[in-house]
């Protein structure tokens, strides 16, 4: 985890980028941090890339400004800042082996033999592809290829690494194991890397921050923890996993907490940040693993509510129910693990579903 006290090596203020007609980015500020692995999360074409491609130098922004370590980046081109960047499509050069396509960037130094082969095996091997150096880019596996430009980009010692979603090419499996991967070389080599994705689970998986974007802007800029567990709005809790909006009535509100009246749940007392009218309408959120089903009719049912399985998907280590709550037309979803002994429940199962009131979290509704 970066620390909180660690300076800014990216600094974007107030940065907007047209297209003619169309506004790319509207008004973006945010600072990124050195040493921290930071991602640009939003659906395609909320700007992340544009944004990405502005800190690169392959764009410059209509209007604001971009600084990387203290310098103004106005008019740089790419190849002057302290910046370099893996392509989504890895750009290997098929006609140059392992060896020369890391080393390709650093023929201009004009470094001895000796040398230039060394800083390539030592890249080589902070990506694990020790020996590899002889081997034709057509005989690599996609991991490979993505191994090889990560190295490429680490040779030349920039003081930020881009990514352009780097892992959208591969099978899952190849790709979980490359989140892990991509982690732990960042934390040995101690840059910071700025990431684009799409993927929220991998975004959760890898990153000390996130911004989380819509139409050019940033709606939320936090931890991942904070982002899942306390959404800015009803847009970013419903992009990040998996949220139950339910409507609730306020009861009563100081300047520290409120009582409500979940529709169809109960009454839960939450911690809140601002006063609200009692009687006013609101819409709460409860993730599907803060909600627990009681299969012994012996459980302790206080805090709990009647439901009717309507639909359920099996994931193996996982079952996710949709449930009707309390005969209303009010649905939950609920995720359970299949532990050993533990039954799955068919559509039209009755059953119980517990909950807790501090799971729960107000969702703005912008």
């Amino acid at each position: 985890m970066i620390s909180n006290s660690a300076k800014p090596i990216i600094e974007i203020k107030n940065v907007e980028k047209r297209f003619g007609s169309v506004t790319a980015l509207d008004g973006v500020t945010l600072d990124i941090k050195e040493g921290e692995f930071f991602s640009l999360l939003g659906p395609s074409g909320c700007g992340k890339t544009t944004l990405l491609r502005i800190i690169s130098g392959f764009d410059f922004p209509t209007s604001g400004s971009l600084y990387i370590g203290g310098e103004d980046m106005a008019e740089v081109p790419p190849n002057l800042r302290p910046t370099n960047m893996v392509f989504q499509s890895y750009a290997i050069f098929p006609h140059l082996n392992v060896a020369e396509n890391v080393g390709y960037g650093l023929k201009k130094l004009k470094l001895p033999k000796a040398e230039l082969e060394r800083r390539v095996n030592e890249a080589l091997a902070l990506v694990d592809l020790k020996g590899f150096g002889p081997r034709e880019s057509h005989a690599l596996s996609g991991g490979q290829r993505q191994r090889v430009a990560l190295a490429r980009a680490l040779i030349m010692q920039p003081k930020v690494l881009l990514l352009d979603e780097p892992l959208s090419a591969l099978d899952k499996k190849l790709r979980d194991a490359m989140q892990i991967e991509l982690r732990r070389l960042q934390q040995t080599v101690g840059i910071t890397f700025v990431l684009v994705t799409h993927d929220q689970e991998e975004a959760l998986i890898m990153s000390d921050r996130i911004a989380v974007m819509f139409d050019g802007k940033v709606s939320q800029l936090d931890t991942p923890e904070k982002l899942y567990r306390r959404p800015a709005n009803r847009r970013v809790a419903s992009f990040i996993g998996v949220m139950n909006f339910i409507p609730a009535k306020v009861v009563s509100s100081n300047s520290k907490s409120l009582v409500i009246d979940i529709t169809a749940i109960g009454k839960a007392t939450l911690d809140a940040d601002e006063q609200y009218a009692a009687g006013a309408d609101i819409t709460v959120g409860i993730r599907p693993e803060m909600l627990t089903i009681l299969y012994s009719e012996t459980a302790d049912d206080k805090d709990s509510f009647a439901a009717t399985v309507n639909a359920r998907s099996y994931y193996g280590d996982m079952t996710y129910y949709d449930v009707r709550i309390n005969d209303t037309n009010i649905h939950a979803t609920i995720s359970m693990r299949n532990t050993a002994g533990r039954p799955v429940l068919a559509p039209g199962a009755k059953t119980r579903v517990s909950w807790r009131p501090d799971s729960f979290t107000i969702i703005a509704n912008v």
